[in-house]
C-alpha cells in the first residue's frame, strides 16, 4: 500500500503538494472529521492527515485569518482581504465544513450514548483506527531518521502520554470557562493525536457540549464558537509556519503525539484513567480494534487509488 509521496518542496521543508479532490469526496472527508471529533481520544486532525487534506486545511485557515486581519487592520482593507481570500481552497474548505457540521448534528447524540454505555468497545475500535493512522505521518516524514528526529518523536509521544493521563475534573459551564475550553479544544482538533473531545472530557465539559449540540443550545454554542475562533487564530499560523519550513520535523512530532495519545484509548481503564490489564473480554475487544485498523487501511487504499487516478 502506498500513499502520495511528499514533494521535493516537502522534503526540503516546504508544504506537501496540493492534491485535487472532488466535492463529494470532501463532503465525506468533512463528515469523517466531524464524526471522530465527537469521540474522546480521537483527533479530527488525524482524519484530515489520513485523507490527505491536512496541509490544505491549515493553509486555508491561515489565509482566512490573514484576510480578516487585513480587513480589520488595513492598510489596504478590501485589497488585502481579496488577496488572502483568493488563496483559500474553497473547494476543500466549504464541503469539508458542511460535512463536519452535518455529522456533528447527526452523530453527537448517538455517539454520547455509545461512549457512555459501551466505553471499552468504543475505545478498542478507535485504538485500532489510530494505530493504522500513525503510518501516514511516518511515511510523509520519510526515511533516514537522525538522533534528533528520534528524540523529537519520543518527546512528542511523552508529552501526549502525560496530557492524556491527567485525571478528569468537573467544571461548571460558565461563559468564560466555555470560551477557554473551546480555544484549547480547537487547538487539539488541529493537532493529530490530541483530541478536542478528550480535552473537554478532561475538564468535565464533554457531555454538556454534546448535549448543547444535540439540543441546539445556541447560547452555549455561540460562546463555544467564539472560543474556537480565538484558539484557531493562535495555533493555525504557528502550524502553517512549521509545515512550510519544518515539514519533516512536524510530521515526526505529529506521529509521536498520535502514539503517545493512544494511552487514552486503552480499553481497560477505570474512571480515574488508571490502566488495567486486559479482562475476560479481551478477545472481543481485540477483534474490535482490528476492525478499526482494517477500516483505516481500507480508507487509505481507496483514497490513494482515487488520488492516483487524478494523477497525483
Amino acid at each position: 500500500m502506498s500513499h502520495p509521496a511528499p514533494s521535493l518542496a516537502a522534503e526540503e521543508g516546504g508544504l506537501a503538494p496540493t492534491r485535487r479532490t472532488s466535492l463529494p469526496g470532501n463532503l465525506v472527508r468533512g463528515a469523517l472529521i466531524g464524526t471522530v471529533e465527537t469521540v474522546p481520544g480521537v483527533s479530527g486532525g488525524t482524519v484530515a492527515l489520513v485523507v490527505g487534506i491536512y496541509d490544505q486545511l491549515i493553509g486555508s485557515a491561515s489565509e482566512l485569518i490573514s484576510a480578516f486581519r487585513a480587513l480589520l487592520l488595513g492598510p489596504n482593507r478590501i485589497e488585502g482581504f481579496k488577496k488572502h481570500a483568493a488563496n483559500v481552497e474553497w473547494r476543500v474548505v466549504i464541503p469539508v465544513m458542511i460535512g463536519m457540521v452535518a455529522a456533528l448534528l447527526l452523530i453527537a447524540g448517538p455517539m454520547e450514548h455509545l461512549v457512555e454505555n459501551h466505553p471499552e468497545l468504543m475505545r478498542a475500535i478507535f485504538f485500532g483506527m489510530v494505530v493504522g493512522s500513525v503510518w501516514v505521518p511516518l511515511s510523509l516524514a520519510g526515511k533516514g531518521w537522525t538522533w534528533a528526529d528520534w528524540l523529537l518523536g519520543i518527546g512528542a509521544a511523552l508529552v501526549a502520554f502525560f496530557l492524556v493521563s491527567i485525571p478528569s475534573t468537573t467544571l461548571e459551564p460558565q461563559p468564560w470557562i466555555i470560551i477557554l475550553a473551546a480555544s484549547v479544544a480547537v487547538s487539539a482538533l488541529l493537532l493529530p493525536g490530541l483530541s478536542g473531545s478528550f480535552i473537554l472530557l478532561t475538564i468535565g465539559l464533554y457531555q454538556p457540549t454534546l448535549r448543547a449540540v444535540d439540543n441546539l443550545d445556541f447560547g452555549y454554542l455561540g460562546l463555544f464558537f467564539l472560543g474556537a475562533i480565538l484558539g484557531m487564530i493562535v495555533i493555525v499560523k504557528a502550524l502553517q509556519k512549521l509545515l512550510e519550513h519544518h515539514h519533516r520535523g512536524t510530521m515526526i512530532a505529529l506521529a509521536g503525539l498520535m502514539i503517545g495519545a493512544l494511552r487514552s484509548l486503552w480499553p481497560w481503564q477505570d474512571d480515574d484513567r488508571n490502566l488495567n490489564a486486559p479482562a475476560d473480554d479481551w478477545g472481543i475487544l481485540l477483534m474490535a480494534g482490528l476492525a478499526g485498523l482494517i477500516a483505516v487501511v481500507i480508507l487509505l487504499v481507496v483514497d490513494n487509488r482515487l488520488a492516483a487516478r487524478k494523477g497525483q
